[in-house]
């Protein structure tokens, strides 16, 4: 690990060290007022003796645990090898894991942790440069697929499951690229943003690519999964793309195609929201409605697929009650297309609806409100699959034949082929 990376490392520690020394007061002072309560006033004197000598207790354990960590970081950063944390898979994951449940506090509080938008070849990141570009995609063509993961994922997991299968490094890219001569483009950024905040950021980094690409761009397919599918809308929503004053890079958005992405939202993150509340209902049980309210704001964003800055700006995310929530609709100038999962085998039963793909039900993927709100999928672009979960989304021989289907089949005739693949009927 690099020094910097060894003394964020060190500073989250005594966060959390610190932490949960604070929620473990919280618990014993919780159930200490019970107890003193239920005695009465005659347990006043006793009270204030037990309370000085556990806030003395806590707070010396606190100030201990953090120096602590505060030693051992800048002893292991005067060891460090220089290379980086993100050079290993083990490290990738940790990142991807970290920024994922606590992005926010990461940037803010240990910057050298904290995960930027990029595009990655090799698992390294490649500046949106001319230079830079073309020594990343010796082939490039004027055709992209630009991929964006999911929360607390990273570009590699798009090869779930392929090593299982015998195709190790096997991807929807690498199928398109083979078929229909698409140059695939993977994409990292730090899923426990707001929402909004990584659309503005693919948005600027769309601007800079498509200027930048080695030879002149023809169109662009956006392929996300789960919370990837979200910040595509959103970076469209920004780049205000189908209008006037639309940003470049939109001009040549094609297609979209968004594998269970929760349109509407998750129902586990909103469980979450109301497991919190209920738990800081009791004295006993509010620390762990704080350790809750610490998952990232792109967790919460979740709640309600928030796509916008004017959902979230000057509120408590963690309050209950009606929240705002923008129409965003589908950006025009595009076909939109969904593959969405369901584990039971029937996707269109009634425990297919119930159970959806394990994370996100096929109401939200398709973004069906019930209302005039709702996101207008042709019934055509939405393909259903029965005995799947949300993670086969990202890497499964039927979702891909059903983008390749949809890729090939255009309104103005079939997409070329590429070199050497045999013409399909």
């Amino acid at each position: 690990m690099r020094a910097d990376e060894i003394r964020d490392v060190s500073r989250l520690a005594r966060l959390t060290l610190r932490g949960s020394t604070t929620r473990i007061h919280e618990v014993h002072r919780g159930i200490a007022g019970r107890a003193f309560g239920a005695v009465g006033p005659a347990a006043a004197p006793v009270r204030a003796v037990h309370d000085a000598i556990a806030e003395a207790a806590y707070a010396s354990v606190g100030v201990a645990l953090g120096a602590g960590a505060r030693v051992a970081g800048e002893a292991a950063a005067l060891r460090a090898d220089g290379r980086e944390l993100d050079d290993a898979r083990a490290g990738r994951v940790t990142l991807a894991i970290l920024n994922g449940a606590h992005g926010d506090l990461v940037r803010r509080e240990a910057p050298a942790l904290a995960l930027d938008m990029t595009v990655r070849v090799a698992g390294r990141p490649v500046p949106a440069e001319p230079e830079a570009l073309r020594d990343a995609f010796p082939e490039a063509t004027g055709r992209l697929a630009v991929f964006l993961h999911g929360l607390t994922e990273t570009e590699i997991s798009w090869c779930y499951s392929a090593e299982r299968r015998g195709e190790p490094g096997v991807t929807y890219g690498t199928r398109l690229r083979e078929d229909l001569g698409l140059t695939p483009v993977y994409l990292r950024y730090n899923t426990g943003l707001h929402i909004s905040d990584n659309g503005r950021s693919l948005d600027v980094l769309l601007t800079a690519l498509v200027d930048a690409w080695p030879v002149p761009v023809q169109d662009v397919v956006l392929i996300g999964h789960s919370m990837g599918g979200l910040v595509a809308r959103s970076a469209l929503h920004q780049a205000h793309g189908g209008t006037a004053e639309a940003h470049g890079w939109t001009h040549h958005v094609r297609d979209t195609v968004t594998l269970g992405s929760p349109h509407l939202g998750a129902p586990l993150e909103r469980g979450v929201h109301r497991l919190a509340a209920g738990l800081a209902r009791l004295p006993e049980t509010q620390p762990l409605a704080r350790l809750l309210s610490l998952r990232s704001v792109g967790i919460k964003d979740l709640r309600h697929g928030t796509l916008v800055e004017a959902d979230w700006t000057d509120r408590d995310l963690d309050a209950i009650g009606p929240a705002p929530r923008t129409h965003v609709p589908l950006h025009d100038g595009a076909r939109h297309f969904v593959v969405l999962a369901t584990l039971s085998r029937n996707p269109a039963g009634r425990l297919a609806d119930l159970l959806g793909d394990l994370l996100v039900p096929p109401r939200s993927a398709t973004g069906d409100t019930g209302d005039d709100d709702r996101l207008t999928f042709p019934p055509d672009h939405v393909h259903r699959l029965g005995g799947l979960h949300h993670f086969d989304l990202l890497n499964h021989p039927r979702v891909y034949e059903q983008i390749r289907t949809w890729l090939v089949d255009r309104p103005e005739g079939p997409r070329p082929s590429a070199p050497g693949e045999r013409m399909t009927s």
